[in-house]
């Protein structure tokens, strides 16, 4: 199964959407997705988990990820309790980062989330409210779309994300996700991202977790919600897309640094994934 790419319905001046208060269902949440857009979730009630990246977190009440741009994700909720969470995307560009003055970024909780590769967020009672709050706000200006609405939600969404770093900034790190996944799991995760861009494959990975490969498969599958090839291939197609934007190299050069044999494959799998063939990705994104 390959990640799905969410589409937003959103005018390109204005590149913010929102899923409020939306209750998931097991059977209609989104297979693993990934975007360029960054995304808040706060959980308002229920539970089930949440698989970022390479992490596994519960999700309960008063629960807020930090989920950056081209992170694989998926949402499980519970079969009988589910999930009830809004969640907010907007591409970096509606951030305002002027310095003035002080070493401070809007974006801090996904940078912090990014380095540590944990996304999870430690919350407190009053930002707890203030989110609340903020996003109901939110949906009530996007309903009601009053001359100056998306200024307004943009001043929201400014005042959100500098109410969590504030919030955030001094607590400890959230927890790990308990026994969600094994720890052999959480091992093959990270050799994974050390070494995707290699030849490695299912033999290779369950004889390093001292499992069978159909065991490995299945509980690969059962926790992230993808395959191996699958993972692996979406991985190297991340960092594709990095290397598109942060260097001069070709095509070809960027398709075997990340470990694509074939370049008529890697056309094919990008623009499966990414909606867009790789040179045409690269200048979308330098206009």
């Amino acid at each position: 199964m390959k990640p799905f790419r969410k589409q937003f319905d959103a005018l390109p001046s204005f590149p913010f959407a929102i899923d409020y208060r939306e209750k998931k269902n097991y059977r209609t949440e989104l297979t693993d997705h990934l975007h360029d857009w960054y995304e808040l979730v706060y959980v308002h009630s229920g539970s089930g988990a949440f698989f970022i990246d390479r992490s596994f977190d519960e999700m309960r009440e008063g629960d807020l990820f930090a989920i950056p741009g081209n992170t694989i994700h998926r949402a499980f909720p519970d079969k009988v309790d589910p999930v009830t969470s809004t969640a907010v995307f907007f591409s970096p560009i509606l951030i305002q980062q002027t310095p003035l003055g002080e070493p401070f970024s809007y974006l801090r909780c996904f940078e912090q989330a990014q380095a540590r590769r944990r996304f999870k967020l430690n919350t407190t009672p009053a930002l707890r409210l203030e989110i609340e709050s903020v996003v109901d706000r939110m949906h009530d200006e996007l309903e009601a779309g009053i001359p100056g609405f998306r200024h307004s939600v943009t001043l929201l969404l400014h005042g959100l994300l500098l109410a969590i770093h504030r919030e955030t900034s001094s607590l400890p790190e959230a927890r790990a996700g308990g026994d969600i996944a094994p720890g052999w799991m959480q091992d093959i995760l990270l050799y994974i991202d050390d070494h995707y861009c290699e030849n490695i494959g299912l033999a290779e990975l369950s004889a390093r977790a001292s499992v069978s490969p159909a065991h490995f498969s299945r509980l690969f599958k059962q926790l992230t919600g993808m395959n191996v090839t699958a993972f692996i291939a979406t991985k190297r197609m991340i960092r594709a897309k990095e290397l598109l934007l942060a260097s001069d190299d070709g095509v070809g050069a960027i398709a075997a640094a990340c470990g694509f044999e074939s370049l008529p494959h890697f056309h094919r799998l990008f623009k499966r994934i990414v909606g867009t063939t790789p040179s045409a990705y690269r200048r979308e994104a330098s206009s």
